[in-house]
């Protein structure tokens, strides 16, 4: 089995090397070891540090984003046969001796995507604040996505090749959310990977402060609940319309019947409003819905499509009629056969 460990970075020389050097060579189960770094515009020194320490690099000319480069990595990694991609970071947080327990479910064959939990609840440096929005975060995900994942923010994640031809990456924030959301859409397995992370070393790049990252994250989270689950959406508002424009007519009809007949006209139309509203999100979940047919259709030929470029569809894991989302076990590393890696 191949494994790719791919690394988007932006101006991270201070830290990429620790990260490649940290990167086990040796894993149990797996022959060969190839890193990519995606140098996401970087000014510095990352691109030279990543091609000292054997990696491949992919660059951008400017800053495309977080997704853009998770999806060029993805792409190169299929591209050359890769049977697992782990992502990880480029500022050390995730402990990468952990891949190998990260890719333990894949390589047996139980699960189509491990992600590695934080346990946000034990990080130091995380406010109260930033501690209840990570775990509501990840409530609304899993709300969205039928799961039960403790962490749906991490980037350290393992994919097996069956799950990177099933997800479509559309969004241009961050692919985290949204390929969970289309993992448990699709009744992908997965599986949560207790690990501890390592010391901060600088502030996230992906937002300025945590409101703006919340905006952002609801933005994803709303706009795939939309494309994988519109009747959810939809429905919802539609009921909470409803229901707030029946209670100026209940309202009304009890003072009818006791004898009060004052002026109501504004409940009437503000019901009125709202009954339009609720009326309006049962065709709008009409609409998303054929509209969804038409997304399903397209992604089975974006399958087919990448089985023609990158080779015949692999088989999913075992366990895959329903999401495995309950915590693996922690284990420790294991010894493992010797496995080569590639460089650039």
């Amino acid at each position: 089995m191949k494994l790719f460990v791919q690394i988007p970075c932006l101006d991270e020389e201070a830290t990429l090397a620790t990260v490649l050097a940290s990167i086990p060579t040796r894993i149990d189960g797996i022959d060969e070891i190839r890193l990519v770094v995606i140098d996401d515009g970087s000014t510095d020194a990352t691109a030279s540090i990543a091609r000292e320490h054997g990696a491949h690099v992919i660059h951008h000319s400017r800053t495309m984003g977080l997704a853009q480069a998770f999806r060029d990595g993805v792409d190169y990694a299929l591209a050359n046969g890769a049977d697992i991609v782990v992502n990880t970071d480029g500022d050390n947080q995730y402990p990468q001796e952990r891949i190998p327990d990260l890719i333990a479910p894949l390589v047996r064959g139980e699960a189509d995507i491990a992600i590695g939990d934080r346990q946000t609840h034990t990080i130091e440096h995380f406010s109260p604040f930033k501690k209840t929005m990570q775990r509501f975060g990840s409530w609304v995900v899993n709300k969205a996505a039928r799961t039960r994942l403790p962490d749906a923010a991490s980037g350290f994640r393992a994919y097996s090749r069956y799950a990177l031809y099933r997800l479509n990456v559309v969004t241009r924030f961050s692919y985290t959310m949204e390929t969970i959301i289309q993992a448990g859409d699709k009744r992908l397995a997965i599986v949560s990977i207790p690990v501890v992370t390592n010391a901060k070393t600088r502030e996230s790049r992906l937002f300025t402060n945590m409101f703006e990252h919340m905006l952002k994250s609801a933005q994803a989270i709303m706009r795939a609940s939309i494309m994988y689950r519109p009747w959810m959406v939809f429905s919802a508002l539609a009921l909470i319309f409803g229901v707030i424009g029946m209670v100026p007519f209940v309202r009304f009809a009890l003072l009818r019947a006791t004898g009060n007949d004052g002026n109501h006209i504004q409940s009437l139309i503000f019901g009125t409003i709202m009954l339009v509203g609720a009326g309006l999100s049962v065709a709008l979940g009409v609409l998303s819905d054929l509209m969804k047919t038409n997304r399903i259709l397209t992604e089975q030929m974006l399958e087919r499509l990448k089985e023609h470029q990158y080779g015949p569809a692999p088989s999913p894991a075992t366990h895959a009629s329903a999401p495995n989302t309950a915590p693996a076990e922690e284990s420790p590393a294991r010894a493992s056969a010797p496995a080569t890696r590639d460089s650039a």
